[in-house]
């Protein structure tokens, strides 16, 4: 059976564990929150190394991405470091794949067009595949980067600005604490409804990471769409309770629980044999394929019966 365990800088009240299989192969596959502590996700890291298949790195990203471009998260990569022996992977390579086919597929399967569409992504330094996706379809972007990472009222409406911003100022960036550009731990739960409200009110679909999403969501947003990651059953009403008409998410349902993305990359890592920096795009595309890996739609206010996400 392979193993895989994502340490996660997040809550642990998001803590699951489901047994599977996938392409033949029996999987546990866990997730362990640390509520925002370094020091333990560092021991659970090498207290599991070598006893698993592959590591996700959760609540956190290596890198940030500025068009072809990576910057490496300095707290990130010192964590990632206490794994010797078992790869360690934070999503980013399964998100350039994944979310690009994500778009791709709602565009020309579920013919959502996203032309003349308002999207809010919330960040897309840490998405560019999406984001880069969503101005091929022709969508109206409004880039949230600054707001929800940084906390500067500025939106910024072309990828190419973004990426000219990220250029100047992901260097620096990259050398702060992590709790100081993402939600981790309690701050999770934290939610300020106001600051950012005419941003979601303006949007048609609003896309990216949950916890950026939840941070500043607001109580009444009728027929809107979010496509996302990961959300729990609490997630599912809060949006179904401010009137959210759809929820996408880019990985599947597990056992009542869809998994990021750090957890999923770290599935393919394991059932692909071969270490993180010898996986190429391509390889990612193939295992999708064989997995039917497509994303999940709830229509919440259509079968409230439904299964959902958690």
């Amino acid at each position: 059976m392979k193993k895989v365990v994502s340490v996660s800088l997040g809550s642990s009240k998001r803590n699951h564990k489901v047994e599977t299989e996938i392409l033949g192969e029996k999987f546990t596959i866990e997730r362990i929150g640390t509520d925002g502590s370094l020091a333990r996700a560092s021991e659970l890291i090498r207290e599991f190394d070598g006893r698993v298949d592959a590591f996700g790195l959760g609540g956190t990203d290596l890198y940030i991405c500025t068009g072809k471009k990576r910057y490496v998260i300095r707290e990130a990569k010192r964590l990632a470091k206490a794994a010797t022996k078992t790869p360690i992977v934070d999503g980013s390579g399964l998100k350039n794949t994944l979310e690009r086919k994500t778009i791709k597929y709602l565009h020309e399967k579920e013919n959502i067009d996203f032309s003349g569409k308002n999207v809010l992504l919330v960040c897309a330094v840490d998405r560019f595949g999406m984001a880069e996706s969503f101005e091929s379809c022709g969508a109206k972007m409004t880039y949230g980067d600054l707001m929800f990472g940084l906390g500067i009222p500025v939106p910024v409406y072309s990828l190419n600005t973004l990426n000219k911003i990220a250029g100047i100022i992901a260097p620096i960036v990259c050398q702060l604490p992590f709790k100081y550009l993402y939600p981790t731990g309690s701050k999770q739960e934290e939610n300020d409804k106001k600051r950012f409200e005419k941003y979601y009110k303006m949007a048609d679909i609003i896309a990216g990471d949950f916890h950026y999403i939840k941070k500043h969501l607001p109580d009444n947003l009728p027929g809107k769409t979010i496509i996302t990651n990961t959300v729990t059953l609490s997630d599912i009403e809060a949006l179904r309770n401010a009137g959210v008409e759809k929820l996408i998410t880019t990985t599947p349902n597990l056992d009542g629980r869809s998994f990021g993305t750090n957890v999923m990359e770290a599935v393919l890592v394991a059932l692909s044999g071969k270490k993180p920096q010898e996986i190429s795009v391509q390889d990612y595309e193939n295992l999708l394929d064989k997995m039917n890996f497509v994303p999940r739609i709830e229509h919440l206010h259509e079968d409230k019966e439904a299964v959902v996400n958690g």
